[in-house]
């Protein structure tokens, strides 16, 4: 299981454009499962939220090699995909992340650069 991913977030629907929302969104999932298809991504998860009063509304973990994931993140229909979500969704954003076994990595990493600080 790979220990990287891309975190890509969003909020509401912006007044008015809840039908391009839908229509990007079947467009970002046809493409990440193309990634997947392709060997370019692990794997995808895509994840709805119901109301909670916070602005996150959904998001999807596409996880994979860093190397590949770094590029895919500056690729020309990524960053297009990226730009349509943004006119119809409030609070698109994409994070580099940290999952499963990296997390323990990460933290055991952190705990010995910080050590002689405590």
């Amino acid at each position: 299981m790979a220990e990287f991913g891309l975190f890509i977030g969003w909020g509401s629907p912006r007044a008015g454009k809840e039908a391009a929302a839908g229509k990007v969104f079947e467009e970002a999932v046809a493409y990440w499962n193309g990634l997947q298809t392709a060997g370019e991504i692990e794997s995808v998860e895509q994840v709805l939220l119901t109301s909670h009063g916070g602005d996150l509304g959904g998001f999807a973990l596409l996880r994979g090699d860093p190397a590949k994931l770094g590029r895919l993140s500056m690729a020309p229909e990524f960053q297009r995909l990226t730009m349509r979500a943004g006119v119809c969704l409030d609070g698109v954003g994409v994070v580099s992340a940290v999952i499963d076994a990296g997390v323990t990595r990460t933290m055991g990493a952190w705990k010995e650069a910080i050590a002689d600080l405590i």
